[in-house]
């Protein structure tokens, strides 16, 4: 429900407080007065597109505030919790506009976009002018008030989720086809591509593995003779074939020599033993970095072979295994053929069998709502004198869809015998107007969240038909908030507020002033609405019968 509207330095505005309340809230003024410029104010601070955004001559910036009152479960709360905006029982909008046109927004003190406002504004206001192209006048729209009465959201819910399934597996056909044509135009190709990948099998970081055991045994060649050469200096014709020799002529004097050798002994037996290490370990290192016999040829071989691959089909050589799959995946849809796609094609099928079994749930969910709704606005089309009038919902079938396969349209026949047709060539303004008014009273109990906005609905209508329509719209108000512009006195008699939109001219300059008025006040201006100009006693009398009802 909206509560307050705050404006400050908008249009004609210098500052102007309304506070809004429950039930039916009726705006009067002259034409001119400035009605219009409210309604603007309240769509630029809900960020409606072409709405007010203009800054009082001479100010420095205009602003305008909306504070709403939102009950448990309000979807408003749902847009402020997705844009990261603090929710709750109250919801204060301000947006404020520079002279150069700069814009900003806030939500509940956090800085919001536009977008946000939008959004915000389809869950708290609902706008109705006598042409209301995005309602009656539109048949795109008609299904939509059709599903809002009938409420059954579970049977719109699984029309969407079929037709989710039914586009998931026509996209999965299609693609299959798409791949089966190009896997056929390339067979040999593919067929080569598979069976060459295949045979190499290569594997992820095997390439930088393989450079690597080359680069070392390339480098063990470098090296092989001098390790030769060590082991041969090492060996009976190198070091230990002289420390032999010695070692056998002291053995041959060392009886003679009493012990004088024996320390010399046991230092060659030291060094032949070391010696005889150090070969040990040359010769197990020269095993180790010369590897197995064509240990190299092999290695290049693999490695030259892979890089060759990569180059070939222009990937990476850490891409070949995945491009093996692919080309294994094309290899095995060609195989599969059409015994695939039949597989494809049952599984769109069912889903289309899916499909039209949940459109025919809901299309029967709305020709029952349809003769329901039909009916309601029968009983609320008498009292607004348009008891001869035919209000009929067609349901026919149209495109498939999200949304199912029906299409919905409002027809009327205002006059008995007369041929129905599309509200906008058959309805009248005025008619227009009370056939709208009808329907929201209608669909009122499924909408108790918005505040209803109708702008000079009752144009075109006056007399008796002037007070049906402010009866109508007073039974609205008790079923949900509602905002009226109008110049009818009978409708401004059933408000349960009133405001009064007025012009004053002071130096030269212009001003919107907006009054809440009294019940002194109200027989004054609607006595006004009644005589004009000159308000007589009668008048007043007149002012005072229809406030009494």
């Amino acid at each position: 429900m909206l509560r307050a509207l705050s404006i400050r330095d908008m249009v004609l505005i210098e500052a102007a407080d309304l506070d809004f309340r429950p039930g039916l809230n009726v705006l009067t003024g002259e034409t001119g007065a400035g009605k219009s410029i409210l309604l603007d104010c309240l769509g630029f601070v809900l960020g409606w597109r072409g709405r007010g955004g203009e800054v009082r001559s001479g100010a420095s910036q205009g602003e305008v505030v909306a504070e709403f009152a939102l009950p448990d479960g309000h979807p408003a709360n749902n847009v402020l919790e997705a844009a990261g905006l603090p929710s709750g029982p109250e919801l204060i909008l301000r947006r404020t506009v520079s002279p150069d046109g700069r814009r900003q927004a806030w939500a509940n003190d956090r800085r919001a976009t536009t977008e946000t406002l939008r959004a915000l504004s389809d869950t708290l206001v609902e706008l109705h002018g006598q042409q209301d192209d995005r309602g009656l006048l539109d048949a795109r729209g008609h299904r939509a008030l059709l599903d809002a009465f009938a409420t059954d959201e579970a049977a719109l819910a699984a029309v969407r989720s079929a037709w989710a399934d039914r586009a998931a597996a026509v996209a999965a056909l299609a693609a299959a086809r798409d791949r089966l044509a190009a896997a056929a135009r390339d067979r040999d190709f593919v067929s080569h591509a598979a069976g060459e990948l295949g045979e190499l099998a290569p594997e992820p970081g095997e390439e930088p593995a393989l450079d690597a055991r080359r680069r070392a045994l390339r480098a063990a060649e470098r090296i092989r003779d001098d390790l030769g050469h060590a082991m041969q200096a090492l060996g009976p014709d190198g070091a230990e074939g002289p420390l032999l020799q010695a070692m056998r002529w002291l053995e041959a004097v060392a009886a003679e020599a009493e012990g004088a050798v024996d320390p010399a002994l046991d230092a060659i037996g030291r060094a032949l033993a070391e010696i005889g290490e150090a070969g040990s370990t040359v010769d197990r290192f020269l095993t180790d970095v010369a590897g197995e016999p064509g240990e190299l040829e092999r290695v290049e071989e693999r490695l030259f072979a892979i890089r060759g691959l990569a180059r070939k089909h222009q990937v990476g050589p850490d891409d070949l295994p995945a491009l093996a799959e692919d080309f294994a995946e094309r290899l095995r849809a060609l195989d599969e053929g059409e015994e695939g796609l039949g597989r494809l094609d049952a599984a769109v099928a069912a889903a289309d069998a899916g499909y039209a079994a949940a459109a025919a749930r809901l299309g029967a969910v709305r020709r029952t709502a349809a003769k329901r709704l039909d009916t309601a606005m029968a009983a609320e089309l008498k009292p607004l004198k348009l008891e001869r009038a035919v209000f009929a919902t067609e349901v026919d079938a149209g495109d498939p869809g999200p949304d199912g396969s029906d299409r919905v349209r409002f027809t009327v026949a205002t006059n008995p015998g007369a041929p129905s047709g599309p509200l906008d060539r058959i309805a009248s303004g005025g008619e227009l107007s009370r056939f709208l008014l009808a329907l929201k009273v209608c669909l009122s109990a499924r909408a108790p969240d918005l505040t209803l906005i109708f702008d000079e609905i009752d144009r075109g209508v006056g007399g008796a038909t002037a007070d049906a329509v402010g009866r109508r719209l007073q039974a609205l108000g008790r079923e949900a908030q509602v905002l009226v512009v109008t110049h009818s006195p009978q409708v401004a008699a059933r408000g349960a507020h009133h405001w009064q939109v007025g012009k004053t001219v002071a130096k030269g300059v212009t001003r919107t002033r907006i009054e809440a008025l009294g019940e002194a006040e109200r027989v004054e201006e609607i006595a006004r609405m009644l005589a004009g100009d000159t308000i007589t006693e009668e008048a007043r009398a007149a002012a005072r019968s229809l406030l009494a009802g």
